[in-house]
């Protein structure tokens, strides 16, 4: 891990020099390696395939009971929490549900190379995006996709926050680009897949309405003004979503909101109000209450500098980063999360912070 960290700042540092073909030869190599390997570090991946299952095979609502319902699946084996129900998105859930007709092991690999796909996907949408900012673009793309943690968990794993990541990003290009009612639409895609995504919408919706917060000209497509565009687009993918949700689940499927939520009562080690909360001798309760606390303050604050005409890209960032510095349930691949918008912030010390939580998530869930 520290090799390849080591190797993920001289990428970064050279990588204008490199030159495009060394830089993306490097990207795909080593995502497209990850993903051959078995998984990594982390068994979600078989609860991916163990609820899709659950669903398309045993008639058993995944929001409703946990892999231990069918204990006579294959995949029931190497689950590693088999009472708890899905905490994933609706369209997660449903776009899984094709995988129970294939083999345990093929469902897995399915899943890997979705991951791998959705990474090159993030670091190819960033590379386009980055110019626009002035931004190196291979510095850019790098920063995403040669991050250690990236390519061990999020592809090696594999994790769904590479999808939910993917669609968020494409939600931020979209908005960039005078396309709003589409960016609305993936970022309403994206909470639909994992609700951690959520941190990116509200600031992009004041970006559409603050059109000149981004530095960035942006055409006046239609007749309806961006921040309109936007909800059209955000509105008519929450319809579809919800009326497939529904179909399939019931309302069941919301409960994913407050199991997610639930994971705040846990905490990590190597979380950062766990950690201070054992420097300090504070409870874990007092650490996590204060974190959420600042947590908040800092998006009221993020919020009222962009409605102000502060960039709401840079805020976004800053968000998803905050978000990883409050949970007290911070796993290693949920570093991807603010990578992108990181990646084109224009913000240095936003990125410094980030290569330094990087190295400070390197051993975490290696075993000893």
């Amino acid at each position: 891990m520290w090799m390849g960290f080591a190797g993920y700042l001289a990428t970064m540092a050279w990588a204008p020099r490199l030159g495009r073909r060394v830089v993306w030869g490097a990207i795909v190599v080593l995502v497209v390696a990850f993903a051959c390997v078995p998984p990594l570090l982390s068994h979600d991946v078989y609860s991916y395939v163990d609820y899709a299952r659950l669903g398309a095979l045993h008639g058993i609502d995944p929001y409703l009971r946990g892999p231990a319902a069918a204990p006579g699946d294959p995949a029931f084996v190497q689950v590693t929490w088999p009472h708890t129900t899905s905490a994933y998105g609706p369209l997660f859930t449903l776009a899984t549900y094709p995988l129970a007709a294939l083999p345990v092991a093929a469902g897995v690999y399915v899943l890997k190379a979705a991951s791998a796909a959705a990474v090159l996907g993030i670091a190819a949408i960033v590379a386009r995006l980055a110019p626009l900012r002035g931004i190196d673009p291979l510095r850019a793309a790098a920063f995403v996709a040669l991050n250690p943690l990236v390519l061990v968990h999020v592809v090696g794993g594999p994790h769904n926050d590479a999808l939910a990541v993917l669609l968020t990003t494409l939600g931020v290009a979209g908005v960039l680009s005078a396309r709003e009612a589409a960016g609305g639409a993936w970022l309403v895609a994206a909470i639909a897949i994992k609700a951690s995504s959520a941190f990116a919408a509200p600031f992009a919706l004041l970006g559409s309405a603050n059109h000149c917060s981004t530095g960035l000209k942006r055409p006046n497509n239609g007749r309806f003004r961006p921040v309109g565009r936007l909800l059209l687009g955000a509105a008519g993918a929450a319809g579809v979503i919800g009326t497939a949700a529904y179909l399939g689940f019931g309302w069941h499927w919301l409960d994913a909101i407050g199991l997610a939520g639930e994971n705040q009562g846990h905490t990590s080690h190597l979380s950062i109000p766990t950690a201070l909360a054992r420097i300090s001798g504070l409870g874990k309760s007092a650490g996590r209450t204060g974190a959420l606390l600042l947590y908040a303050a800092l998006i009221a604050y993020l919020l009222a500098w962009t409605y102000r005409g502060g960039d709401w890209l840079r805020a976004a960032a800053w968000a998803g980063t905050g978000l990883l510095l409050a949970t007290s349930w911070l796993l290693p691949w949920y570093l991807l999360w603010p990578l992108p918008l990181a990646a084109i912030s224009r913000d240095r010390p936003l990125k410094l912070l980030l290569i330094v939580l990087t190295a400070y998530q390197l051993g975490a869930r290696i075993p000893l």
